[in-house]
């Protein structure tokens, strides 16, 4: 794969995820939601922490400004790794394979990043209002913004059944987390390295090295 299509790729995916973030920050009330089957919403929610709303001020004695800092600083890094991950597999003419699902890992990364960074200097609150973009009062400051989740899929909405121990009666649902495109893409890569591992991670220039394999001795 090219660096001209992971580009690409990256700059789609960006975009889609920016797009609609965007639209759902400005369009809907914090907590809103828009039935589109039933087992499909857009429920707008932001999330200041890491995923599935993990907080690092939940586990350690620190504020939670100190907190989302801290993880917007790791995230920045996080992503400058992964960049030198996919610019060294493309330099190496590392499996297709390989380059698609890193390059789906980046631009996740990358659009979660864009909220964690700048969203809290180009947006005020959602809380009760439609927020707006370019704001003369933001909701935060550089490193301190919310990233934008909506997409959600309550595919079991229940109640457990009365003779079942312990859990008869109470409420169960799946599948509960809400996120966004950005995390699609990094679940997504994630899922091509897990299911297609050993093709991701063949022998660089595979391609290469096959036909090389099979011309003559002599020649």
């Amino acid at each position: 794969m090219s660096i001209k299509k992971s580009v690409l790729l990256i700059f789609l995916v960006l975009l889609i995820d920016q797009l609609s973030k965007i639209y759902i920050k400005t369009h809907f009330v914090l907590g809103e939601s828009y039935v589109v089957f039933e087992w499909f919403k857009i429920h707008f929610i932001e999330n200041s922490g890491a995923a599935w709303g993990a907080k690092l001020d939940d586990f350690l004695p620190i504020t939670e400004n100190t907190a989302k800092l801290i993880l917007t600083v790791f995230r920045l890094f996080a992503v400058a790794g992964i960049g030198y991950w996919l610019y060294d597999s493309i330099k190496k003419r590392y499996s297709t394979t390989l380059i698609l699902a890193v390059s789906l890992i980046f631009a996740g990364a990358l659009g979660n990043i864009v909220d964690s960074v700048f969203y809290g200097v180009l947006f005020n609150h959602s809380n009760g209002q439609v927020a707006s973009m370019f704001s003369d009062e933001p909701y935060g400051g550089w490193f301190f913004g919310k990233v934008v989740d909506m997409l959600y899929f309550p595919m079991i909405d229940t109640t457990w059944p009365d003779w079942i121990p312990f859990l008869g009666g109470k409420s169960f649902s799946f599948f509960d987390p809400v996120f966004n495109i950005a995390d699609m893409a990094i679940s997504t890569g994630v899922g091509i390295l897990l299911v297609f591992n050993k093709k991701a991670f063949a022998n660089k220039g595979g391609e290469k090295a096959v036909e090389e394999s099979q011309l003559p001795e002599n020649a």
